[in-house]
């Protein structure tokens, strides 16, 4: 499951509403959407994003953040670690092979500490 994948099931599911009545509502697919919540599709487009946020009435910060978890959400993740320093390729090649045998509070706890380095939080 994505981040966005969780959201939109987290909202979906706080309002009572199923995922076939959702899918109707936005004029596509359950199978699409079920694929979104869990993951098995790419990232939304924008205007499906826009259209969840109007959907759920979701407006500024929450629509933003919205946003940014359907940028964060592509289950298939290419790295370019081209020009980076060797310890940068060995981190993501390791990554990509044991990043199913970390166990939630590791993955949490680096996650964080990824975070804590952005740029964007500064």
């Amino acid at each position: 499951m994505t981040p966005f994948g969780l959201r939109v099931r987290a909202l979906r599911k706080g309002r009572n509403i199923t995922l076939k009545q959702m899918a109707t509502d936005l004029d596509i697919s359950s199978a699409y959407l079920s694929a979104l919540e869990h993951g098995h599709r790419g990232r939304p487009s924008w205007s499906l994003v826009e259209q969840i946020c109007v959907y759920f009435n979701i407006i500024w910060d929450d629509a933003e953040e919205l946003q940014r978890l359907a940028s964060l959400s592509h289950p298939k993740v290419t790295l370019d670690t081209s020009g980076l320093s060797p310890t940068a390729t060995e981190y993501a090649n390791l990554l990509a092979r044991e990043i199913r045998n970390l166990q939630e509070p590791r993955l949490q706890q680096m996650l964080n500490s990824l975070k804590d380095a952005s740029p964007e939080r500064r």
